[in-house]
């Protein structure tokens, strides 16, 4: 399709990309292209691949427990063992009417309406079936996509996790920050968002970039990071006004909606637990305390489960 200029002339593809690689070669421009969707592929013969899912939810609010997904994206994908994404085998996008009305403010955060999701339910089986040949999913927010996930699909209970938002330190990378529009836009594109599955498409795109401080795909080292396992210390019982130190330190607080006590909490590397204990000994507790620590691995990381 040509482009109109305005003046009886048009640009047809081929001229418009050559203006944006000239433009792109100069430091003075930068240039963002609009996100295409990869086509599905079929690996070649032979070729050793492995196969991950971007996952995306829509939800009538944040409680797991009580609120429901009203959407549901994933794009399935191959990659290398170097982490280099191969190609994307197949998508998948499905919407789900509630129980009740969808709120007025959720449908401003999301753009979905009670008449859009109308007489639609999720198919199980499919889910399950799209999800089994994968060996890691991976969102945008697992904290959050894997807690409701896992309530509606135990499929996604036996699945190792990673999280493209807090498994890399975007802004070590050069990257504004790790809001999915920032890191598109760093990775050479923009999007308008429409649907889960776009976000999917989009995160694929952000994951595919290769980082120019390691040489490397940001999926590359985000599988790195998923790999190793970290330690959740807990610190629990600690008196209020010690609540800012715990925070400049890096620890969450954990409301009891899990079932556990009200707590602070914070994971670090196996490497680092000595130090936090004794952080929490002479600073928190000033005293010889045991506190609780959980070790977590990509199989059990951001489960509602743990």
């Amino acid at each position: 399709m040509t482009q109109p200029l305005g003046d009886g002339h048009t640009l047809d593809p081929a001229d418009l990309a050559a203006m944006a690689d000239a433009l792109a070669q100069s430091a003075d421009y930068r240039v963002l292209r609009r996100l295409i969707p990869r086509s599905p592929y079929t690996p070649a013969a032979g070729q050793e691949v492995r196969t991950g899912i971007l996952l995306d939810t829509e939800t009538t609010g944040l409680d797991c427990a009580k609120d429901e997904i009203i959407e549901l994206g994933m794009v399935k994908f191959d990659y290398a063992a170097d982490g280099r994404i191969l190609g994307v085998r197949d998508t998948f996008s499905a919407f789900n009417e509630p129980r009740a009305p969808i709120s007025a403010e959720v449908t401003a955060l999301t753009g979905i309406t009670s008449e859009m999701v109308a007489g639609h339910k999720f198919d199980d089986a499919a889910v399950t079936a799209f999800v089994e040949s994968a060996v890691i999913t991976i969102a945008h927010n697992s904290a959050f996509d894997r807690k409701f996930a896992e309530r509606y699909w135990p499929v996604f209970e036996h699945k190792a996790w990673g999280c493209s938002m807090s498994e890399i330190d975007w802004r070590r990378h050069g990257f504004a920050g790790a809001q999915l529009g920032y890191l598109l836009n760093g990775a050479g594109y923009f999007h308008h968002a429409h649907r889960a599955v776009d976000d999917c498409h989009a995160l694929l795109e952000v994951l595919a970039f290769e980082l120019p401080t390691m040489g490397s795909s940001a999926l590359a080292l985000l599988l790195e990071t998923a790999r190793k396992p970290t330690m959740r210390v807990w610190a629990e019982q600690t008196a209020f006004e010690l609540k800012d130190s715990l925070k400049r330190r890096g620890y969450r607080w954990n409301d009891g909606s899990d079932g556990r006590l009200k707590s602070w909490f914070r994971d670090v590397d196996e490497t680092a637990l000595d130090d936090e204990i004794a952080f929490l000994r002479a600073e928190i507790y000033m005293q010889d305390v045991e506190p609780t620590v959980q070790r977590l691995t990509t199989f059990t990381r951001f489960s509602g489960r743990i």
